[in-house]
């Protein structure tokens, strides 16, 4: 859990704007939700080791625990925890909410989650994630609004497909497979939260895992075989999975929507992006359907994913809503364009130019210049105290301010500012009065 200091701010909100727009280009409408939740709501949902990552309540104060003991009907907060996701929220909201929401409702949500989980590179225990969901549709272009939001939302921000891709798979393909390699019903969940640590632990850890879950070593070798083979052209991953499932209809069903998704995504900005990819599991034990996952170039963890997740809601409403939806990381893309230096030198927040204050006697002046610029809608910063001007470009060039406005007694006199550019030296005079659009900072 971190502070973030005003450069970083200002990165976040670049990145968090870029966002947003796509998410309301596409539609989406803006929820929060609190930052504690029940734990009857969270467990049972991240499977088993997701469960062991949220951080619970432990008790409420002492002096109002020992007054809420004897009052008959309050809930204990020590029956509560951080909220691990923003989906299982959703859910709730979806559920609780169902008479006011329209039938199909399509949400964005942009706030912090909490794992109880070991810090590392690209890794927190409280970091933000960027949420869009479309509940109450089954169609399949659900799926592709959510991967086309995810990409656009990556482009803008400057990568490339050859920067990221998507990987793409199917819960039921993997049920298939698992059922085709011999693994017993029973197992399957065990084996999935195994098979997605391939990226981690790589091949021989898996092995071991499955050994040790109780999985026989002949039908790990299948597995292995499967899972750990590593191909780019989703031509020859469809058709080889075809072969694998011929016997397994709902699998070869599962494979039709993957390859309807790749082709309807054509003329969207998904276009190249997508990667089929037997091996993604997506460890949350709420998905049903396609799963999906942004994979970067160069870097080790996964950047965001999502995936269909038809039963979630029905655990609190009663009723089987689907739904399905992506989020994308917000610390991880931000280390990754701060490491391939993709922010823009000026970041919007910052303020463009610093008015000096001359002297006690020009100070009113300056106010007014001042107030003038921002109501021009200009970001003007004003150095609080007169002195020497070598300070007050000391003081900008700290805040990395490029431009400074100079109004002494002659300036003042003759009705106009100086403008100096800190980094050429180069000075220009403007009437008070003049156009802002011809003042360029």
């Amino acid at each position: 859990m971190r502070d973030f200091l005003p450069e970083e701010v200002l990165r976040r909100k670049y990145v968090v704007g870029i966002v947003e727009q796509v998410y309301r280009s596409y539609g989406f409408e803006p929820l929060e939700t609190p930052a504690m939740e029940r734990l009857e709501t969270l467990l049972g949902k991240y499977g088993e080791e997701g469960d062991q990552l949220i951080f619970r309540v432990m008790k409420r104060g002492e002096k109002l625990g020992r007054l809420l003991q004897d009052s008959p009907g309050e809930d204990d907060l020590a029956d509560s925890g951080l909220r691990y996701d923003l989906t299982v929220p959703l859910a709730r909201v979806a559920a609780e909410y169902q008479a006011e929401l329209p039938r199909i409702f399509k949400r964005y949500q942009i706030q912090p989650v909490y794992r109880a989980d070991r810090p590392a590179k690209g890794r927190f225990r409280e970091f933000f994630q960027c949420d869009l969901d479309i509940v109450g549709s089954t169609g399949l272009t659900v799926e592709l609004e959510v991967l086309a939001a995810a990409s656009e939302v990556l482009r803008k921000l400057g990568f490339t497909p050859v920067d990221f891709s998507l990987r793409l798979n199917h819960r039921t393909i993997l049920r298939s497979l698992m059922s085709a390699c011999g693994t017993p019903a029973g197992m399957e969940e065990s084996v999935l939260v195994a098979v997605d640590k391939l990226d981690k632990i790589g091949g021989e850890g898996v092995r071991k895992e499955l050994l040790e879950r109780g999985l026989d070593s002949e039908s790990v070798a299948r597995l292995l075989e499967v899972f750990g083979g590593k191909t780019s052209d989703n031509g020859e991953v469809l058709t080889g999975l075809r072969e694998r499932l011929r016997d397994h209809p709902e699998g070869i069903a599962a494979l039709d929507d993957l390859e309807w998704i790749l082709e309807q995504s054509g003329n969207s900005p998904a276009a190249g992006c997508l990667r089929i990819d037997p091996s993604l599991a997506r460890g949350l034990s709420y998905y049903t359907g396609a799963i999906f996952e942004v994979e970067m170039k160069g870097f080790g963890v996964s950047a965001g994913g999502g995936g269909r997740y038809d039963n979630l809601i029905g655990m609190f409403s009663g009723r089987e809503i689907p739904a399905c939806g992506f989020s994308l990381g917000l610390e991880r893309i931000i280390l990754l364009m701060l490491e391939r230096g993709m922010f823009p030198a000026d970041l919007a927040g910052k303020p463009q130019v610093l008015v000096t204050l001359f002297s006690d006697e020009s100070t009113p002046a300056s106010l007014a210049l001042v107030h003038q610029l921002r109501r021009a809608g200009f970001r003007a910063d004003l150095y609080p105290e007169p002195g020497k001007y070598a300070r007050q470009f000391k003081y900008a060039e700290q805040r990395g301010i490029r431009h400074v406005i100079l109004q002494g007694p002659d300036e003042i006199a003759k009705g106009v500012f100086t403008l100096k550019d800190l980094e050429s030296g180069e000075q220009r005079e403007y009437p008070l009065d003049a156009d802002p659009g011809e003042i360029s900072f």
